[in-house]
């Protein structure tokens, strides 16, 4: 199968020779296809014919007809299957351009889904389906719609995809038989909900180039604000980054994932609801292995929290938060005779002296009074996270003592064997 032309849309702020600027730099970092949607542009506002010098040039009509000079640079041209009143839109197209798509409203059965393509279409045509995803366990019939259409219009020609807040990890599924790949270039904005990072879509690939066995079952971090997470780079491909809201349906995620994936590490906020749901008889967990028809759950941040301890070196160490981090600080204490005070909001009234741990997400804004009498202080998040929790360690008249990467390495090199051992 080949794989998936990776498509990343031009965010609506970027006019000009910023437009151009933006297509090299997805170029350089493997995008192969720049989209520009009618929605998001003026048609003065972009040079199609620059742009189309650096990548093909995917032109969707969104609510605003195309304007010829777009249609005319464009490798693809995308019109929708309906208009705005659920009737047969027009579908011009110049030869050889033609991408039908259609976005559903609501999820759909297979059989309503196929009979929304009973329309005759040229033969070179591209098609694109596309629905909302409220329930995780919508991916078995995505996949299905998918195998639908390939029988029906052929493998060089389909693209299904899912959108919304818990649609990445399927539409990680499904762009292995998917004709294109929409993904985020980066930052803020998103062309659409659900997306996967340009980045983390080209290291999966290069990941299975290298393979010269079957592909093996995905792996991916399950979190919540998980852009800066390192798991994606130093675990094997493909490695999905899964980014959940806070109060996302985390448990029916992996439930649906479970025939799909070998493995999960599991981050903030889900490492203490996911141990319930696993039946885990650890408070929290980190990691998820496959075990046949179930997850086995663990924490191998007993592996990262003994590090933090062992480096900071104090007999007595307070620690800020009670969440999973917490749980394995505490398990692994008393072997160090190391004495834990394990502080939470409330308990905060006087300035804190001596060793600790900050274990509250930076999201997570810290108490107003807290504050430090010179006190060491360990920070276990890293990357910009990390930096900006050190920054209010230092405001509040504390030092940091960067540690995250020693914590993540210690864990994961534990995550990597337990993996390997799934069946």
């Amino acid at each position: 199968m080949t794989p998936a032309r990776r498509v990343v849309t031009l965010p609506p702020t970027l006019l000009g020779e910023d437009a151009v600027r933006f297509a090299r730099d997805g170029q350089r970092r493997g995008a192969d296809v720049l989209e520009i949607r009618t929605d998001l542009h003026a048609p003065d506002a972009i040079s199609p014919e620059a742009l189309a010098a650096v990548l093909p040039l995917l032109v969707s009509e969104r609510g605003k007809p195309l304007p010829a000079t777009w249609v005319a640079a464009a490798w693809r041209v995308d019109r929708d299957l309906m208009d705005a009143s659920g009737q047969q839109a027009s579908l011009a197209a110049p030869p050889g351009k033609l991408l039908a798509s259609h976005h559903a409203s609501r999820q759909l059965s297979t059989e309503e889904a196929l009979q929304l393509w009973e329309r005759e279409l040229p033969a070179d045509a591209l098609v694109k389906h596309v629905e909302p995803m409220t329930d995780p366990a919508h991916l078995v019939t995505l996949l299905e719609t998918q195998r639908r259409m390939v029988e029906r219009f052929g493998a060089t020609r389909v693209t299904v995809l899912g959108m919304g807040a818990v649609a990445l990890p399927t539409r990680a599924l499904l762009a292995q038989n998917n004709v294109l790949d929409y993904v985020a270039a980066g930052g803020a904005w998103v062309a659409a909900p659900g997306q996967r990072l340009l980045d983390d879509a080209v290291r999966a690939l290069r990941g299975a180039d290298r393979s010269t066995v079957a592909p093996p079952l995905r792996l991916g971090i399950l979190g919540t604000s998980i852009v800066h997470s390192r798991s994606p780079r130093i675990h094997r491909q493909p490695f999905d980054r899964i980014d959940l809201p806070e109060d996302g349906p985390v448990e029916a995620v992996v439930d649906a994932l479970l025939p799909h994936y070998g493995g999960f590490a599991v981050t903030s906020p889900f490492k203490l609801r996911l141990a319930k749901h696993t039946g885990s008889s650890l408070d929290a967990i980190n990691t998820l292995v496959r075990r046949g028809g179930r997850w086995e759950a663990f924490n191998t941040d007993t592996f990262g929290a003994r590090t933090v301890l062992e480096r900071l070196g104090a007999r007595e160490v307070f620690v800020l938060g009670d969440g999973g981090a917490t749980s394995a600080l505490r398990s692994v204490a008393a072997e160090l005779s190391c004495d834990l005070r394990v502080l939470r909001r409330a308990d905060i009234q006087a300035p804190l002296t001596g060793a600790g741990v900050w274990t509250w997400p930076d999201r997570v804004p810290a108490p107003d009074d807290l504050r430090f009498d010179g006190a060491r202080v360990a920070v276990i998040a890293y990357g910009a996270p990390g930096r900006r929790i050190a920054a209010e360690i230092v405001r509040r008249g504390g030092t940091p003592v960067l540690l995250g990467a020693a914590w993540f390495i210690a864990q994961a090199r534990r995550q990597r064997q337990l993996w390997e051992s799934a069946t």
